[in-house]
């Protein structure tokens, strides 16, 4: 497995190559990095605006940005993915685009990834018991449940449920935070406190983040138990003798969760967009709120690093995807 997986991260490489080239050159196109400067009243000096050009680079042709981007040679120390830089912004010299792509990685990080993860579980259950007790009343109320939180967007979820949280804080005394990922002030709690303080501010956004991902996850699951359900072995296993619960569990279940895999890798590029809507209704400080500044700004180097990391994400999901077939699957061997 492990010469599997270092097979595919080489595979990888060229993707993510190809992808940074289009990204690049699609970033390049969008628009001037500089167009406010050149706007400014009073207009500034040409010598002023030959400075940021020599500075962001925009002096040079489109491959020569583009290999100093990736590579950093004949730069001047702040730009070169292979070194650790992802460019010089243009909020000025001071600016660390890598500092602040992860510092809020971390924020945005434990958003998506507890979404995911209850939205799978969730997801799970409901697609179990909707296939196991197929065109009954719980069967239905669940699928009702299920097309209504699809067919809602993303951002319009996130509202509703904040819209809830304030009502909620004001009639019933709850302690729901709507505001933010963490308090203004954190200095002087305990480390209890503060666990607490970063509960109540992802309960609501991670609420609707999960809604949004779980409506799609549900369909999948019950389709694929209602195929396995009826397959030739878990009928064999029911002749046999074995209880529901038992051929549920130990024979259909596991065979089952082989396409909600697939379906949880495609999903992630999807959660990562949606984190960025949920994020800037709940005005949280993540890459959602990051990429949308960047984009405001025209800020071509800290939207190409927003995406180079979305892009590895991405490709990772689908790696470990391809690793847990593995496990479910026993037919499959990585050699």
């Amino acid at each position: 497995m492990v010469a599997y997986a270092l097979r595919r991260i080489l595979a990888a490489i060229p993707v993510l190559l190809a992808a940074s080239i289009f990204a690049f050159l699609l970033i390049d196109v969008s628009g001037d990095p500089l167009s406010d400067l050149r706007m400014a009243q009073p207009p500034p000096e040409p010598a002023v605006i030959e400075q940021e050009e020599a500075r962001l680079y925009l002096d040079r042709s489109i491959p020569e940005r583009y290999v100093l981007w990736m590579t950093g040679i004949g730069g001047n120390g702040d730009i070169g993915l292979l070194r650790g830089e992802f460019g010089p912004s243009v909020r000025g010299p001071s600016f660390d685009i890598g500092a602040e792509i992860a510092g809020r990685f971390v924020v945005t990080l434990r958003l998506v990834v507890i979404a995911l993860l209850l939205a799978i579980g969730l997801a799970i259950l409901t697609g179990v018991i909707s296939a196991a007790r197929q065109y009954s009343a719980v069967d239905y109320g669940l699928t009702f449940a299920g097309f209504l939180a699809l067919a809602m967007p993303t951002f319009w979820i996130g509202a509703l449920i904040k819209e809830a949280g304030v009502w909620s804080n004001r009639e019933l005394g709850t302690g729901f935070a709507t505001i933010g990922a963490n308090a203004a002030d954190t200095r002087g709690m305990t480390t209890v406190e503060r666990l607490n303080d970063t509960a109540a501010h992802l309960v609501l956004p991670t609420l609707a983040l999960m809604l949004a991902a779980y409506a799609a996850l549900s369909r999948y699951q019950r389709a694929s138990m209602l195929d396995t359900l009826n397959s030739d072995y878990v009928r064999l296993a029911r002749a046999k003798g074995l209880r529901n619960r038992v051929v549920l569990r130990r024979h259909a279940l596991r065979t089952a969760l082989i396409p909600l895999v697939t379906v949880t890798a495609l999903l992630v590029a999807g959660t990562i967009d949606g984190a960025i809507l949920i994020e800037r209704v709940f005005q949280w400080r993540g890459l959602g709120d990051f990429f949308l500044e960047s984009v405001a700004r025209n800020d071509s180097f800290s939207v190409l690093g927003w995406l180079m990391l979305s892009g590895v994400i991405v490709i990772g999901a689908n790696l470990a995807a391809d690793l847990v077939y593995g496990f479910l699957d026993p037919r499959i061997r990585y050699a």
